[in-house]
């Protein structure tokens, strides 16, 4: 008997050669046993771990297996020799895999199983098969390197491709967003720039009195006026209406209170009899309960008997207050135009006080816009809505939401669509797209300005943008079909309210803000195996912020604090477009936004006694935005200490900007007292 040994280390490119002549040697085959020591130490080679194999066996077990068993097919007597060659190699790899920095755990359990199989059918004393076999099932543990090799290897293989999925995304919304935005900004440029003004577009003349027709000659107007216990505000937007400009007998005001406080009851109906005394057409009208919310108390006022002799309807919320000459400027658009459905004019919040963050802004008047740094962050958005979104669509496709105050219909219109819905918390909106399906246009007049309050409190402001975020959301989800089927309008028309109005401005606007700039941005900065385009991270929200910045000059300054705080909120945001979409329990959760009028000062000073700790956990606190800050500051630390960027600069930023707004550190504050 004869034992041929082939001694191996590392040897990919000339293994097949020794084995070739030996098993060629002139010698019985029953007399000749060929041994293959492999000592190879290269992983890459003895093993292989990459994502698309099943990271078990080693390669060069493979090679080797498959060269014996060419020539055992031929006759030579190997077999025995394989084992224990594969016993070696197998061994030897799991030592090394063991000790190997990039090894995973799957690859060092498929080395030790096989390792043990190899072990079981080789011929070997009892003593040196247990020592083996303790050495298996040791190297089987783990070390603190391997615990960070599992985790480096779960980051390559799960969560970096789901990372990249996921940027891919947001950068493909993201571009939607910034042309989107772009659109309307060249749009509203130029209907600036060529002085596109509502009246050449549409007739427009002053109604002028008639000698034989007398008041007749202008028509009947109903204003109404949705309250809900306003206590500080009631007087101001009851004593405009009444102001206006317009024939006594050819105007109805029409409060709709419904307040559950008996008291506000009581002073907002004894307001509405001090002006029905002075000679105002003035009706106070409540329900016997509040089905429909605003929705319901506007289609209830609409039932009215002297309700519907009027033409057309005015709505102002309880804290706007109209110039006196509004209706003088409005109605003309609607008299003379029949296809006009709705005049919307703008809201206006500036005021002429100089602060630390605030600067002189000519032609503003507002009653709060100066309260504090959040109200002036509104300002900012909700002069792009108007300056820009509203005149984009008003002046190329005569169709944009309707704000739900501040606006004239054409009440023929409103029946012909079938009037105030209330199976949503955008009831406004609802009615506008309603409308313009039908082939009704609207018409943004932004020169006409009615002054409105701003939330000045944190907890009010968030309620109101998850009204109106989910319930546009919740909008698209239920009118989708209706918009695709609908007849009366052109596809490009159809196309615009889907993609545009809908989808990029309600959908995907909210969820690419959070999930892009406060989610997707940090953690790429802890997985080194993903990168984030320049122009995805910089060039796009800088356009973006331009956009804004450019139609709001004077609030330049103002504009890091709302890209900040723009983040926050889109935490919010997205959850409410979330839960509109997918239709929740809470889809139509409504919540009144809290007016404070001029009394903020008497509450605060009030407040100051009663306030209580749990107050201030219960009405300032946010424990999820304080969690998420946590979660920023670790990516930030995480790319000092380890990044190839700087990106921790921004993310500490959003952080403190989460922690200061999760503390309720923003706004002004009263306790529910």
């Amino acid at each position: 008997m004869v034992l041929v040994q082939i001694p191996m280390f590392n040897e990919r490119e000339a293994y097949q050669m020794p084995i070739g002549a030996v098993c060629t040697l002139a010698w019985p085959d029953d007399r000749l046993i060929i041994q293959v020591l492999d000592d190879s130490t290269d992983i890459s080679i003895m093993m292989n771990i990459s994502v698309l194999d099943d990271m078990i066996p080693a390669k060069v077990e493979e090679l080797v297996q498959e060269e014996c068993e060419k020539w055992h097919e031929e006759g030579r007597n190997i077999q025995g020799a394989v084992l224990l060659a594969l016993l070696a190699a197998s061994t030897f790899s799991l030592a090394s895999a063991a000790s190997h920095a990039t090894t995973n755990v799957f690859a060092l359990d498929a080395l030790v199983n096989r390792t043990s199989t190899l072990l079981s059918e080789v011929k070997l004393p009892p003593s040196l098969r247990s020592s083996i076999f303790e050495f298996v099932e040791s190297l089987g543990e783990f070390s603190p390197d391997q615990i960070e090799a599992v985790l480096v290897e779960v980051r390559k293989r799960a969560i970096a491709p789901a990372l990249r999925v996921a940027i891919l995304l947001c950068l493909v919304m993201s571009v939607m967003l910034m042309l989107e935005a772009m659109y309307m900004s060249a749009v509203s440029l130029g209907v600036k720039l060529f002085h596109r003004t509502p009246e050449k577009r549409y007739r427009w003349e002053p109604i002028r009195g008639d000698e034989e027709l007398g008041s007749l000659a202008y028509p009947m107007v109903l204003v109404q006026i949705p309250m809900y216990n306003e206590k500080e505000v009631y007087k101001l937007s009851i004593g405009a209406a009444c102001a206006l400009t317009w024939p006594p007998d050819r105007i109805i005001i029409q409060v709709l209170d419904d307040s559950t406080d008996p008291m506000i009851k009581n002073l907002v109906e004894q307001e509405c009899r001090t002006w029905a005394s002075k000679g105002i057409n003035i009706a106070y009208e409540v329900r016997e309960n509040r089905k429909g919310y605003k929705a319901g108390a506007l289609k209830k006022g609409m039932e009215q008997t002297y309700a519907q002799q009027c033409d057309y309807v005015a709505i102002f919320d309880a804290d706007f207050q109209p110039e006196s000459d509004f209706l003088m400027r409005t109605i003309p658009f609607l008299m003379y135009n029949s296809r006009i459905a709705l005049v919307q004019a703008r809201w206006d919040f500036g005021k002429h006080v100089r602060r630390l963050l605030t600067r002189h802004l000519p032609g503003d008047f507002a009653v709060n816009y100066s309260k504090c740094l959040m109200t002036r962050i509104q300002k900012i958005s909700l002069d792009y809505h108007f300056k820009v979104e509203q005149e984009s669509g008003s002046s190329s496709y005569a169709f944009f939401g309707f704000n739900g105050t501040a606006g004239v219909w054409r009440i023929s219109a409103i029946n012909e669509v079938g009037g105030w819905k209330d199976r949503t918390t955008v009831e406004d909106m609802d009615l506008a797209v309603r409308a313009s399906l039908k082939g009704w246009k609207f018409l943004y007049v932004g020169d006409i300005k009615v002054r409105s309050e701003l939330p000045s409190t944190f907890k009010a402001y968030r309620h109101q943008q998850h009204r109106w975020t989910c319930g546009a959301a919740n909008l698209f989800r239920k009118m989708a079909r209706d918009i695709v089927l609908a007849k009366e309008v052109s596809l490009l028309k159809k196309i615009h309210v889907i993609y545009s109005f809908f989808f990029v401005r309600r959908v995907v606007a909210p969820i690419v803000t959070f999930a892009f700039y406060c989610i997707v941005i940090p953690l790429s900065v802890v997985v080194p195996e993903v990168s984030i385009p320049i122009w995805g991270v910089v060039y796009i929200p800088t356009t973006i912020t331009l956009l804004n910045a450019i139609r709001n000059p004077s609030s330049l300054h103002i504009m890091p604090f709302w890209i900040l705080f723009e983040n926050v909120m889109s935490m919010h945001r997205m959850k409410a477009a979330l839960i509109g979409l997918l239709e929740t329990a809470s889809v139509n959760e409504w919540v009144v936004t809290q007016k404070l009028g001029d009394t903020l000062k008497e509450k605060m000073q009030t407040n100051a006694v009663e306030s209580t700790r749990t107050s201030f956990v219960t009405d300032r606190v946010s424990f999820l935005q304080l969690g998420f800050a946590v979660f920023l500051m670790c990516c930030a630390s995480y790319n000092v200490a380890l990044g190839v960027n700087y990106y921790y600069v921004y993310i500490y930023l959003q952080a403190f900007a989460f922690v200061v707004m999760g503390f309720g550190y923003v706004g002004t504050f009263t306790t529910n007292s």
